[in-house]
């Protein structure tokens, strides 16, 4: 029973796009392990990017710094 947890910032992924990650994560899943797509579990969270950090930054301010 696979369980995958695909975390993302929070930066108006699409529904699509996420239904999009949902189903290739379990095709991939089925392809490589051989798992069954019915007891496969994908859980997508939207991280707020002040909740978010690369190096010594959060990502909120990096994105602020490349919009200038």
């Amino acid at each position: 029973m696979p369980y995958v947890n695909i975390k993302v910032t929070d930066e108006n992924v699409t529904k699509e796009q996420k239904q999009a990650l949902i189903k290739g994560t379990t095709q991939l899943l089925v392809d490589v392990l051989n798992k069954n797509p019915k007891t496969t579990f994908v859980v997508i969270d939207e991280v707020s990017t002040d909740n978010w950090g690369v190096g010594y930054d959060q990502v909120t301010n990096i994105r602020q710094l490349t919009d200038e």
